[in-house]
Parts: C-alpha cells; structure tokens; sequence
C-alpha cells in the first residue's frame, strides 16, 4: 500500500521542486521516491501548497512548558533567568500535564524530533510514549567552582535515568531515544565544570546558551554590566571570577576540546570575529588535532524568544555569508508564545527578507536533523527515511507571509 502527494512545490529537504513530482511513501511514511507527475499513475493526492519534511526543533525547554504567560516580555535575560530559577516550582501534576500539551502542540505543528534541555526528570514520562523524537541534553550548571563535582554528579544522576529509560526501549532506525550531558551557558559554568563536561563527552553531541545578551558579553569580559546585579540577587560570591578580556564564546569555547558537534544556542551577540576564532580552534580526539573549519558546529536561531526577552536578534546575514550551519528551534514555552518552526520561520522574513524560504527550510529540517544527528532517518524526503510530511498553505511567491499556516499530513 503505498501513499502518492503532490502539490505546487515540495521541497525535497535540500531543493524546492516545482508543481509536476509526487511524493511517493509507504502506509506508515517511509519514503519510496520522488517521480514525475506523468509516471505516478493514479490516487494521487493533491495538496494546494508546499510540502516539505517534519521540522525539527533543536532547541526546546519542553519541562518549563507550565511557565506559558507567566513570565513578562523584554524585560532583559537577567530578570527572566532569575525568574526560571525561582518561580518554576509548580505541583508535579500540573508541570506533566503542560509538558504533554506542549508536545502535542508540537506534532499538530509538524514537528518529528526536538533538542530538548533537561534539568530534571520530569520529561521522561511523556517521552517513552515515542510520539516524538528526542536528543536530551542534560543540562548542567554551577558557576561557583567549589560546587563543580556536585553539580556535575547531580547531572550524571539524572543523565542515568535518560539512558536507563532509553535501554527499554525496542529501538529501530525510527525510534531513536538519546541523551548526553551539555553546559548551561558561559555565565553559569565554572571553568572546573567545563573541565569534568567536557571529559564526560568526547565524541558527543552538546549544546550551549551563547553569547544571548550584551550583559553576557559585558560580565565575562569586564565583570561588569547586568549579570552582576544577577549573582547578587542570588546570593552568589563572585569574587573568585577574573574577567577574560575576550567575548565570551572565545572565553568559554577552547573549554571543549574532545572533538564534540556542538549545538551554539541564541548567538544574538556573535561576531565575525568569533566564527574565525572558532574556524581556527582545533579539536582533539586521542591524539589526533583536527581543524573542523565550522563543520561540527551548528547555530541555533530561536528568534521569537530573542524578542520575547531582549528584542533583539541575531546577524543572520553574518552568520550566512560566513556559512556557518544553520538551524531552527523555538526555546520554551516560558519565553515564547507558541512552539511552532514556521512561526520562527516568518519572523525571520520579516526581519531579513532577502533569505529565501528554501534555506529557511533546510535550516529546519535536514540542518536540524545533522545536527541532532538523525539525518539518516529524518530531514529530506530520500529513500527510506521516515521523515514526515508537512503543507504549507499560503504560501506566495515562495514566501511566508503573516496568513501562512501549516498542516501535518503524515
């Protein structure tokens, strides 16, 4: 039994194909081929849009999912993280309950796998239903050092129970479960705990909060700005902190050096100056020193949260014409209205109109599926993946406008 789509344009993952190819997959979504309209036969359905794969939202706080309206827009990531950290605390049932809404919002949004943050374990229960596909990154954080083996066996506890969970589960090509330990941000990580991460997680793939926010850059260069209002808030002695006189991704990028992909999250902040630091930062893996020239490293663009906390956004023309890898995610529910990847997608036309829709799309789906490193089963619509299958409707001049909606066909 096999399934026949059309419509006036798929995007194949790669390429925007014009109206005249069918999508043909299996009953359950296995992709056969892609032929011409005049080979397909019959029962084949039409669909007035674009087709495209799943998305793939690599950034996602899907546990802060009860937070939705609570917490004030464009107030500055200071006051929002010191809000995170003291008004998240809600009764179990509601914080499960919100996580499932969520993660049904996102199927309904066409969204097959996510990169999803996790202090907590409070996400493993709607997970091993495997509606979704996940990366979980377990978070880790401790800016003061005498705190670093805690911390960090705190994480490694909590990352245990993310591996035992994925141990039960029958896994087959289309069911991929994995988890693997990330720092939080520059700002919360003392150089010590980047030391014990990143012996934990050569090879990996991580993700980190970079370069968000002018006060970021301000605290790790000068000690000085926002985040120090932050610390003192939180009763946090930062007298040990010596300021390093660089931004912050050179400060805290030569901190991991066992050859990890790495997932760079917000970049609002970032220079040319830091794609070439990273272009010449070598990796280590054993013995060997390999100069990667941006190929493990992925950035993530989560512009509606930008606006939601800072207003403000990243140079995306920058970070294009340095051919950096791109991808999409939508952060949490606390600083965003909705997880949805076209969403994200329209906001970034409105904000830089010359992009064309078909690299918007490859950033959300066979980028992000590199990224999360699921290319061989999700992201493009090539033989025997199971990637999904999304419509676009309105869509003009191959372009998203504010009236542009999607549907989740398969």
């Amino acid at each position: 039994m096999y399934r026949k789509f059309s419509a006036h344009n798929i995007f194949t993952g790669q390429a925007m194909l014009p109206q005249g190819n069918v999508l043909i997959t299996n009953a359950s979504g296995v992709v056969k081929e892609i032929i011409a309209l005049k080979d397909a036969g019959d029962d084949i359905e039409f669909f007035d849009g674009l087709l495209c794969p799943g998305f793939v939202n690599a950034h996602c706080h899907l546990e802060l999912s009860h937070l939705k309206g609570l917490i004030p827009e464009k107030t500055g990531l200071v006051d929002f993280v010191f809000k995170i950290i003291t008004e998240r605390h809600f009764a179990e049932e509601q914080i499960l309950a919100a996580i499932e809404t969520a993660e049904n919002e996102m199927l309904q949004n066409g969204i097959v796998a996510v990169g999803d943050i996790c202090n907590n374990t409070l996400t493993i229960m709607q997970k091993k239903k495997q509606r979704l596909l996940y990366h979980n990154f377990i978070e880790v954080s401790g800016f003061v050092p005498a705190t670093a083996h805690e911390r960090f066996e705190r994480a490694k506890a909590i990352l245990s129970e993310y591996q035992s969970e994925e141990k039960n589960v029958q896994h087959s090509m289309f069911n991929i479960q994995c988890s693997t330990l990330s720092p939080h941000a520059p700002y919360s990580v003392s150089p010590k705990l980047f030391e014990l991460i990143n012996s934990a997680t050569a090879n990996n793939i991580l993700t980190i909060h970079n370069q968000e926010t002018e006060a970021e850059e301000d605290f790790i260069k000068n000690k000085t700005g926002d985040f120090l209002r932050l610390y003192q808030k939180m009763g946090i002695d930062i007298s040990f902190f010596t300021p390093t006189g660089k931004s912050s991704l050179q400060s805290w990028y030569p901190h991991l050096n066992k050859n990890q992909s790495t997932i760079l999250v917000h970049n609002v902040t970032t220079k040319k100056e830091d794609i070439e630091f990273i272009k010449l930062s070598p990796k280590k893996s054993g013995q060997a020193t390999i100069n990667h020239q941006l190929s493990t490293i992925f950035f993530c663009l989560c512009p509606n949260a930008n606006l939601y906390i800072t207003n403000s956004l990243p140079n995306v023309n920058m970070l294009m014409e340095k051919d950096c890898n791109i991808v999409i995610g939508t952060d949490s529910l606390a600083s965003n209205h909705q997880l949805n990847i076209l969403e994200e997608i329209k906001t970034l036309h409105k904000n830089f109109s010359d992009i064309k829709l078909e690299t918007m799309l490859q950033w959300a789906t066979i980028n992000g599926a590199k990224a999360l490193q699921m290319e061989n089963v999700l992201g493009s619509f090539e033989k025997n993946k199971k990637p999904g299958v999304v419509l676009i409707e309105g869509i003009e001049n191959l372009q998203v406008d504010k009236t542009s909606t999607l549907k989740r066909v398969l």
